[in-house]
């Protein structure tokens, strides 16, 4: 069975996704898997380093270089490990009933990579370690693997809660409708209330494709609003977030093309960055 695989560091946002983790495993009946990877070192092989050492007095150098990685190995094992052991004792306390805890060697989006086939959603705080004190920060690891992996990702920020009000952004590409239906088919987010908001130049022309979409939720049994907005995207979907106290936030992941993308970044990027509130990041 494909799990829910939480993605945990030493960051203060840890505690979230664990919680996030719980919520989304009881929700959709799948197992939670807690995961934490340890990075590579940045230290070469020995036998790279011997080799432009070289002398008596530097081979020594060496020697208390490639102890002192092997100590910081140790050290962040064990330090993994505390954490994971922590994590499962919140998950149990929160009710989570089918859990397991992986810790692996590499980098993590490659790691998230070897087992997507394996997962149903991953699960990943906005800040990582790196960038535990900065509120709008992005970690280093999140955009590269929302860019990569084809499973859901849900980022959440540094307190998580059960969300029932959520908004889905939709400009009625094939992105947007494809992540439309996994929420319809999906009871992760069953019997919450839901609006489906259009934002940006072009949204006034798609005016069917929302009324369908709200139709489409409605017999679903989802309370549904439909919305059309004026203003830049994420401008728009940030303000309409925060008037209407929404609790999540679902879109499509990077709907422009490579080049534009670059020339004018995109919805998905900003809304990593300037939210407060969680995202669930559909491909």
């Amino acid at each position: 069975m494909k799990t829910i695989t939480a993605c945990l560091d030493g960051s203060t946002g840890a505690k979230a996704v664990c919680e996030a983790g719980v919520w989304a495993s009881q929700k959709l009946d799948a197992p939670l898997q807690l995961l934490h990877v340890l990075e590579k070192e940045s230290l070469p092989p020995s036998g790279d380093l011997s080799g432009t050492i070289g002398f008596g007095s530097r081979q020594r150098l060496l020697e208390q270089l490639v102890k002192l990685e092997a100590e910081k190995s140790r050290i962040g094992r064990e330090h993994g490990e505390a954490l994971l052991n922590e994590a499962k004792t919140l998950a149990r306390q929160s009710g989570a009933t089918d859990l397991s805890t992986l810790q692996l060697h590499g980098s993590l989006v490659e790691t998230l990579t070897d087992l997507e086939s394996h997962i149903r959603l991953a699960i990943m705080g906005r800040q990582g370690e790196l960038h535990d004190s900065a509120h709008h920060a992005i970690g280093s690891h999140l955009e590269h693997a929302i860019r990569t992996l084809h499973c859901p990702v849900l980022v959440v920020m540094q307190e998580f809660r059960v969300p029932l009000r959520f908004m889905i952004a939709f400009d009625a590409s094939p992105t947007s409708r494809k992540a439309l239906d996994l929420v319809i088919g999906s009871p992760l987010l069953a019997g919450s209330e839901c609006h489906v908001v259009m934002a940006g130049k072009a949204a006034s022309t798609h005016a069917p494709h929302l009324e369908a979409a709200t139709r489409d939720l409605k017999e679903k049994g989802f309370r549904t609003t439909g919305t059309v907005l004026d203003g830049t995207a994420a401008e728009a979907l940030q303000s309409y977030a925060e008037t209407h106290r929404m609790e999540l936030m679902v879109m499509g992941a990077y709907g422009h093309k490579p080049i534009r993308r670059f020339l004018v970044g995109s919805t998905t990027t900003r809304m990593l960055a300037e939210t407060s509130i969680p995202l669930l990041i559909l491909r």
